[in-house]
């Protein structure tokens, strides 16, 4: 079972390059953009992907350290650069991987006002709280800390390998707002997760008691539940081989569902201005078969072995203190494991922004606002974050957004996220008759050198983009 878990980090590893995507939100030539906003302004009349290709996206960051951290030249002693790493870490730094493989995506315009769409993606996401307290009890030892508590609420992460079945609508309501949602089914392939834990670590001097220090574990509570890896971890001979065919198997129907929703609009306040929200991933998954819950509770203290040496004759044993140690912590700390079901929300993300626009346009106007310019050059700001266990992460970017011709168009944005507070990127996107290309990078910056950048962050893809009914 040691290899399929290693599988699945070599899975995340591929996965490493979050899941607001500020360089596609409200581009009104992709159709990639109603997946951030339902209700955004689009100027196509239909739109086919190349099934796998039309969105590929990849992301992974580090909000304390990087991979130089850990393995700079300059000093060849691991153990201390672990440390140093560890020391400049905190319980609220994360670590974050997102992948997301568009595998099919359809829409079309109906009527005068409706644009309907569809289509299936897969999706990795990892979210994992550093374990302060844990790590540094584990590595360092307590003989440090006399008198402090280790913290076993600093235990928290989130994963899911999931399938997303989608129907969207975006509706014209009238020449300045536009509204749009979108219904979301989930089969869910593999989850992990274990937030809210509870409990203490602590070591104190007992100069009066039979030892010097006493050990308490106080009120500890941790649950770790899964689902799809019971089946995995139970079967005999499992091999990697097998794993990977397993999970592929539930790839497009996984044993667990869940439903969710995605709502947004836009409002043009002037000629000029316009204003956008949505929030994405409003759902729930319901995991109730090929469950498991390990769950560690209980309270205990001991003041540690204080061994006697009674006289002894041949046939008398001596006093088992390791047995009797083993069953006092059995007795208070309670290792279970059950098969109960559980519910997990959706990371919610949520995305609100203006865009202020220059330069009137020859171009052809949106098909959705009749007699309505548009403008060589968009000037925006976008505040978009995502729910995680111990509160919403964040981030803001600016955007100049300029329309080269009718097929071709890019977007440079400078972003300050908890990654990093210099987040350069580019979009460019362009149209061969109707068949349409995108390329988005973010955090330029850190590809020169991806071992000292806190994130990175890849999307591209391909479609048929049409701005009539014809083929």
């Amino acid at each position: 079972m040691r290899k399929i878990l290693l599988f699945m980090l070599w899975m995340a590893g591929l996965s490493s390059f979050g899941q607001n995507r500020p360089l596609l939100y409200n581009v009104d030539d992709l159709p990639q953009s109603l997946l951030q906003n339902p209700g955004a302004r689009i100027d196509f009349t239909k739109h086919l992907g190349i099934p796998f290709f039309s969105q590929i996206h990849f992301f992974a960051g580090s909000s304390g350290v990087t991979l130089h951290d850990i393995f700079d030249d300059s000093n060849s002693n691991v153990n201390e650069k672990v440390q140093r790493a560890m020391r400049k870490l905190t319980s609220n730094d994360f670590f974050s991987v997102n992948e997301q493989l568009e595998i099919f995506s359809i829409g079309g315009k109906v009527g005068q006002k409706a644009y309907v769409s569809g289509g299936i993606y897969q999706e990795f996401d990892v979210f994992a709280y550093f374990p302060k307290d844990p790590a540094v009890l584990a590595f360092e030892g307590n003989a440090d800390y006399i008198g402090d508590n280790f913290h076993f609420s600093d235990v928290s992460f989130t994963g899911e390998v999931l399938t997303v079945y989608h129907a969207g609508l975006n509706y014209n309501v009238d020449g300045k707002l536009t509204v749009g949602g979108r219904l979301k089914l989930y089969s869910g392939i593999f989850n992990a997760e274990s937030t809210n834990n509870t409990g203490t670590f602590r070591t104190d001097v007992t100069e009066n008691g039979p030892n010097f220090y006493q050990h308490s574990i106080d009120n500890v509570n941790v649950t770790v539940n899964t689902s799809g890896y019971a089946s995995l971890k139970n079967e005999e001979n499992m091999t990697v081989d097998k794993a990977i065919r397993e999970l592929l198997s539930r790839s497009f129907f996984g044993q667990n569902v869940g439903v969710g929703v995605d709502l947004g609009f836009s409002y043009r306040v002037s000629e000029q201005l316009a204003i956008s929200g949505s929030v994405q991933d409003f759902g729930l998954m319901f995991h109730q078969k090929d469950t498991e819950n390990s769950i560690y509770y209980g309270s205990y203290q001991t003041s540690g072995l204080e061994p006697l040496f009674p006289e002894l004759n041949d046939n008398q044993r001596t006093i088992p203190y390791w047995e009797i140690f083993e069953e006092e912590l059995d007795a208070n700390l309670i290792d279970e494991t059950t098969h109960n079901e559980y519910n997990t929300w959706r990371p919610m993300k949520f995305n609100a922004g203006f865009q202020f626009g220059t330069g009137k346009s020859i171009l052809p106007c949106d098909y959705m606002i009749s007699k309505k310019p548009r403008f060589m050059n968009l000037f925006g700001l976008l505040a978009s974050g995502v729910v995680r266990p111990k509160g919403p992460t964040y981030g803001v970017t600016a955007y100049w957004d300029r329309k080269v011709n009718d097929n071709l168009r890019f977007r440079a944005a400078y972003g300050v996220d908890e990654f990093t507070m210099t987040k350069l990127g580019l979009m460019v996107t362009n149209r061969f008759k109707n068949f349409n290309v995108y390329l988005a990078v973010n955090d330029i910056l850190g590809y020169t050198n991806l071992a000292k950048a806190n994130s990175a962050s890849l999307q591209l893809g391909m479609q048929f983009v049409f701005k009539n009914f014809e083929l």
